[in-house]
């Protein structure tokens, strides 16, 4: 649950934290007891608690397909992603991997650690694809059809170009906004979207690729942040059309996360010296605090305030991240939501917490957590 010291500079991190692994608890409870739907389940916590944690926010029926989408997607990309493969034998693969999982006998040995395991037993996926409406399996055949086909294209082609790297992340990210919004109408919960916001919201999601450690790099990773924080606005859009809160929280937690993770990332030497993410009681926070549109509007105003004091203005890219962060911003704004009063994670000074209070804090926090869950056992 992190270090002390992380406490003693992040107090009001720990009561979201708590909560958080109170509800990571609960959602390993939930994993279903049929075999094949376990495997899927236990699978998703291994390669993804986060969203594994997310899609609890969903109802069982969505949330069974949505976890079976994810689960088809990561086995698509981790057979992209072995570099093992010959293409002769990769390429294929990705083409007719849509029809593989109709077949609840397939599996390929690729991969490795938990992924080689997803692999190895793909099969129950299979099973429990099968077992899906039809309306889910549709738009699950289909984008993992064109994903595929996209993949294929980029293995025998070089990304050159940024219209190129747009195309590949249209692909490997885009089409994952594009089919999540096809489940939800499938589920009859949520309008039809449009295609372009729905791929916004996929390609905001998309995790950054860096060079090697140089000047040149640092303004090329802004560059690639800037790239990125275009979509924003869209992803606004896409949440504030949604009608059913549990699918809005599923959407909005990641894109919070999202925009939380390039302010950290944007103008940061040490992304190239190690991992850089979001702390695990910031994470906590996102998940507590994200409710309603005025907490996401509130969340994207912070954060790209955030990234608007780390802009250098001799990067060559200074007014255009400017702009779009401008932008962004105004839209904040003129949602006429961002009251006085609200929750900001802009860090200020809590100096005045003293190191007895917060021990104090922690030791009957940990006892609390300690007692439910023991009754939660009983």
């Amino acid at each position: 649950m992190g270090s002390l010291g992380a406490f003693l500079k992040h107090p009001d991190d720990f009561y979201p934290l708590l909560k958080l692994k109170m509800a990571a608890r609960h959602a390993e409870k939930q994993i279903p007891q049929v075999p094949h739907w376990g495997f899927c389940y236990s699978m998703l916590h291994k390669v993804s608690r986060s969203f594994a944690l997310v899609i609890q926010q969903l109802g069982t029926e969505l949330r069974d397909a949505v976890c079976i989408f994810y689960l088809v997607l990561r086995a698509l990309d981790t057979v992209e992603d072995d570099t093992s493969i010959p293409n002769d034998v990769k390429v294929p693969i990705l083409k007719e991997f849509h029809r593989r999982i109709y077949d609840p006998e397939w599996h390929f040995a690729c991969g490795t650690k938990e992924y080689k395991v997803l692999m190895d037993q793909f099969h129950h996926v299979s099973t429990a694809f099968l077992e899906l409406n039809e309306g889910y399996k549709e738009v699950i055949e289909d984008i993992t059809k064109r994903m595929g086909e996209g993949m294929a294209k980029f293995i025998c082609k070089e990304v050159e170009t940024v219209d190129d790297y747009d195309e590949y992340c249209h692909y490997v990210a885009g089409l994952v906004g594009i089919g999540l919004s096809k489940l939800f109408h499938a589920a009859g919960l949520e309008d039809p979207a449009d295609d372009y916001l729905s791929n916004s919201m996929g390609l905001f999601l998309q995790d950054l690729k860096y060079e090697e450690n140089s000047v040149k790099a640092v303004q090329c990773l802004n560059d690639m942040v800037t790239n990125a924080i275009i979509h924003a606005e869209d992803c606004l859009k896409y949440m504030a059309a949604l009608r059913d809160p549990s699918i809005f929280r599923f959407c909005a937690i990641p894109q919070v996360m999202s925009i939380g993770t390039l302010s950290l990332c944007y103008n940061n030497i040490e992304v190239f010296r190690g991992v850089v993410k979001m702390r695990r009681g910031l994470t906590a926070k996102v998940i507590d605090r994200t409710n309603t549109m005025a907490d996401v509007y509130g969340a994207f105003y912070d954060f790209s305030c955030i990234i608007k004091s780390k802009v250098d203005t001799n990067d060559p890219n200074a007014q255009k991240t400017l702009s779009r962060l401008d932008s962004i911003q105004k839209a904040c704004k003129n949602s006429w939501t961002l009251t006085a009063n609200r929750k900001s994670y802009i860090l200020k000074n809590q100096s005045n917490y003293s190191a007895v209070i917060i021990m104090f804090i922690i030791l009957l926090a940990t006892i609390l957590a300690y007692v439910n869950s023991n009754r939660s056992n009983n």
